[in-house]
């Protein structure tokens, strides 16, 4: 359990650099969907990715920071049942870390079908309880209204991470070296 809570200089550098990639995507780079406040984001594939390579700590981070700097920027302040939402949903993508052989090169059938696993409970406990439960609790909104925003980002979020996490997943482990490929002669 070690492993995944290990907190480097490159642990550091990747949620410095994935936390402002995030904000940037999030801001940016988004499709609106038909439900008031939520939109299909980007951003969250990238997250994984980052959460992926780096473990729970550096994707909570990743999501909760991005997020909350482009609430600030756009909005005036962060709305922080989201904000806490997307850090749960990139921490939760961390668990990924070590369970992947992207670093040894290899993204095999077997590994997309494990990180989406954990990538859909991630998304599925902070899409459908986490955000709509807070934003009950801290800002009393109605809860049909957010129970649908949680179902739509529930979906959203879990088929951008699918697509946009896996692609980028593979493409990276396609440039490591596979393990035992380089033999001594």
């Amino acid at each position: 359990m070690k492993k995944y809570f290990k907190f480097t200089t490159k642990t550091i550098v990747a949620t410095g650099l994935g936390a402002a990639i995030f904000m940037l995507l999030f801001m940016y780079v988004k499709i609106p969907s038909p439900v008031p406040n939520t939109s299909l984001q980007t951003a969250y594939g990238l997250g994984a990715f980052f959460a992926t390579l780096f473990g729970p700590i550096a994707g909570g981070l990743i999501a909760f920071i991005g997020h909350a700097l482009s609430d600030a920027v756009q909005y005036g302040s962060p709305w922080w049942s989201w904000v806490i939402a997307s850090g749960f949903a990139g921490f939760i993508y961390g668990f990924a870390y070590n369970n992947t052989g992207v670093e040894e090169g290899e993204f095999t059938k077997k590994d997309i079908i494990r990180f989406n696993t954990i990538q859909l409970i991630g998304n599925l406990i902070a899409w459908l309880l986490i955000a709509p439960l807070l934003d009950i609790a801290i800002y009393a909104e109605p809860k049909n209204l957010v129970f649908t925003q949680g179902i739509i980002a529930a979906i959203m979020n879990s088929i951008t991470v699918g697509i946009i996490g896996t692609l980028l997943l593979k493409a990276y482990a396609s440039t490591r070296v596979k393990k035992g490929s380089i033999s001594k002669k």
